[in-house]
């Protein structure tokens, strides 16, 4: 707000300026002893200057314009982003409605399912974050140093390297990601047999103290409505 103010005030005061020269210039010409010839002269001198400032504000413009440019189309890669890793969630919360929609797949395990989802959601985030910048190379290795050191990161990539090139490849920065992606496979696979994917068995329910079975629970509730039919019975019968 502070800029746009000041801007306001240098374009009030330049019309301004430009609104009262000919007064001035007319104070000017009724002054004695002006040489307008020289005057001119010095003012001729000027025009090479006027046309340089000129120069850079067009280039400003051009510069402007360009960063707005890419700015929106920032902003529309964003959202299409964004979109798809809401898509994916869906995916997570109930594989086996929203999974056949993408298409068959050969991944027959529902947990291996989950993780290779997971692990694609683990690249998307990486590769949006060098992007930018907020990840940088040395970060990136690590992340995907830990990621193919197990199996699950492994068998992702096998599957999704192909999808990747096509649709990261087309820029520089796409492809340096492509590589770093490559070397760091490489040299996990070449460091020996990956960790299985092994996944923690469930914990066995424990059974709340003092709580009482449910065939009990059932008995009681029997015993109960007995009991309070024959009462109801007996007073009926009474009256």
């Amino acid at each position: 707000m502070g800029r746009v103010l000041g801007l306001g005030a240098a374009a009030a005061a330049v019309l301004t300026g430009l609104l009262l020269s000919p007064f001035v210039l007319e104070d000017i010409a009724g002054s004695e002893g002006v040489d307008w010839n020289r005057l001119g002269q010095v003012g001729a001198a000027y025009g090479f200057t006027s046309a340089i400032v000129s120069a850079f504000a067009l280039v400003g413009v051009a510069v402007s314009l360009v960063v707005q440019n890419r700015q929106a189309r920032a902003d529309q890669v964003q959202g299409i982003r964004s979109f798809y890793l809401e898509l994916v969630r869906l995916e997570l919360d109930d594989m086996a409605l929203y999974q056949p929609v993408w298409g068959a797949t050969d991944i027959a395990d529902p947990h291996e399912r989950k993780r290779h989802v997971y692990a694609d959601l683990l690249m998307n985030y990486a590769w949006m974050g060098f992007e930018i910048g907020t990840i940088r190379e040395p970060l990136l290795r690590d992340m995907l140093a830990g990621m193919f050191t197990g199996e699950a990161g492994r068998h992702y990539w096998s599957r999704a390297q192909v999808s990747w090139i096509a649709s990261s490849s087309g820029s520089r920065i796409g492809r340096r990601f492509l590589a770093i992606v490559g070397e760091e496979h490489a040299r996990a696979v070449a460091a020996g047999p990956p960790t299985p994917s092994a996944v923690a068995p469930r914990p066995p329910d424990v059974p709340v103290t003092g709580a009482a079975p449910a065939w009990r629970t059932s008995v009681g509730a029997l015993i109960g409505l007995g009991a309070g039919l024959a009462l109801g019975s007996l007073l009926r019968s009474r009256r």
